[in-house]
């Protein structure tokens, strides 16, 4: 299940409102979360470990907030149904929204992607604006609190343990505190210990699955011509395993990230980041980095070793009054860009969910929620496994797709229509099964055929 599979957001849908829920994580997750849960509750409150200001700050809890973020097509459409106008926010900003078909060039496999045919919208800014922008929508609304500086010591139960009821928090002013809640949406990230308190409350806890990707990548923002709106990425593959993007963003800057993967990791020293930029595959980022200043010498690192899945939807036991979304349940090779786009699916589901009413709201949630992250889960862990050196579980037929994929590839570097629904499956819109329509299909195997003539 993608975007096109999914109803879009529909706030007359949610009918009975009443109650108080808690997310704890003011993560786009989060905010994504508690702007659904706003239609359906009273009162909802966010909370968070950092400090959370109306400026434009990269806050501790998202160590990889100075790298390049991707906005793909789900996350973009939640934010406009959610803040309609958000779009031109971006842009008042200092934001770019691009026509990703013209001014995104993608290299991968041994060429360009050709222009797709139709317009395919994309934002393009930094992390902290993403942040900023939606916590300031979130905040304006009277039944929505953002609480930061304080942190979720634990989830608090009924006698019996069936049901949340709330979390314990300390706060550094007030000291600790019980907040009493309907429901609790973790949205705590990668770090998550909703399993650990699963477990000490006698419930079984998801299967959790890893992909080794021994990834790491390197930051540096360069000064951009405000008349370049132009973005770069260059995808490694086979037995390339280095790679790199240059997107543009506000402050008329483009943030600039390279990545290795398997221990093939950039380094920090200027010097040896513009060496690691000029083997890559295609000259594009060197050349940004070769032709502008840089803005500041600081380059940023973040190491990235696995891509970890939970499975709560399998679970056959759940607390009630509890949920779990974003990188808390499942978080991707961020090379790919999906992760705050899955939140905003997660979101869109929860949506769906409480439109549908609260009993047994955590088992339609997560078995909703699984549709699409078995999707992205195989997109990103099937790429991944292009390469030997991946360590996990291979999905079954993730040999033969990706031998598939490649002659898809090799046909998009001149099929304007390929290229189009390639990008399309890209950017979350589209399922992978769009690529083995007849119509692709005939294409790809014709531009097969002339590869040997």
């Amino acid at each position: 299940m993608t975007l096109e599979n999914i109803s879009r957001y529909d706030p007359d849908r949610v009918t009975a409102r009443d109650g108080h829920a808690v997310v704890v994580g003011a993560s786009m997750a989060g905010l994504f979360a508690g702007r659904v849960l706003a239609d359906a509750f009273e009162q909802v409150t966010v909370l968070d470990r950092d400090p959370l200001p109306d400026e434009r700050i990269a806050r501790r809890g998202v160590p990889q907030a100075n790298h390049v973020h991707a906005l793909l097509e789900p996350g973009r459409v939640m934010l406009e149904d959610l803040f309609p106008g958000y779009g031109g926010e971006i842009r008042d900003a200092g934001g770019v929204v691009m026509n990703a078909s013209k001014k995104l060039d993608l290299y991968q496999g041994g060429d360009y992607i050709a222009e797709a045919e139709e317009e395919l919208p994309f934002y393009c800014a930094s992390r902290p604006l993403f942040e900023q922008l939606t916590r300031r929508h979130v905040a304006e609304r009277a039944d929505i609190a953002l609480r930061g500086a304080c942190h979720v010591t634990d989830f608090v139960a009924d006698d019996d343990g069936r049901t949340v009821t709330g979390v314990r928090v300390v706060d550094g002013d007030d000291g600790e505190e019980t907040i009493a809640a309907d429901l609790v949406v973790d949205a705590t990230g990668r770090t998550s210990r909703t399993p650990e308190w699963l477990e000490r409350h006698g419930y079984p806890t998801p299967e959790t699955e890893n992909v080794g990707v021994d990834l790491a990548y390197s930051t540096v923002a360069v000064d951009r011509p405000p008349e370049n709106e132009r973005g770069y990425l260059i995808v490694p593959s086979p037995p390339v395993t280095r790679g790199g993007t240059a997107v543009p963003v506000e402050g008329d800057r483009w943030i600039v990230t390279v990545f290795g993967r398997h221990g093939d990791h950039p380094p920090t020293d200027p010097e040896g980041f513009e060496e690691f930029a000029s083997s890559l595959p295609a000259p594009a980022i060197s050349e940004v980095l070769a032709h502008h200043e840089w803005d500041g010498d600081e380059i940023h690192r973040y190491p990235f070793p696995a891509s970890k899945r939970r499975y709560y939807e399998d679970l056959d036991r759940f607390p009630d009054g509890l949920l779990v979304t974003g990188d808390a349940v499942a978080s991707f090779n961020p090379i790919y860009g999906q992760g705050m786009s899955a939140a905003a699916l997660d979101a869109l589901h929860l949506h769906h969910a409480l439109a549908a009413g609260r009993e047994n709201l955590a088992t339609r949630f997560f078995d909703r929620a699984a549709d699409t992250l078995d999707v992205v889960w195989r997109i990103t862990v099937g790429s991944d496994f292009e390469y030997a050196e991946t360590e996990g579980k291979k999905p079954a037929g993730t040999d033969v797709f990706n031998r598939y994929l490649s002659w898809v590839v090799d046909a998009a570097h001149e099929d304007r229509y390929v290229a189009e629904q390639f990008t399309r499956v890209l950017r979350l819109e589209s399922h992978p099964t769009a690529l083995l329509a007849p119509g692709i299909l005939g294409r790809v195997a014709t531009a097969k055929v002339r590869a040997y003539v």
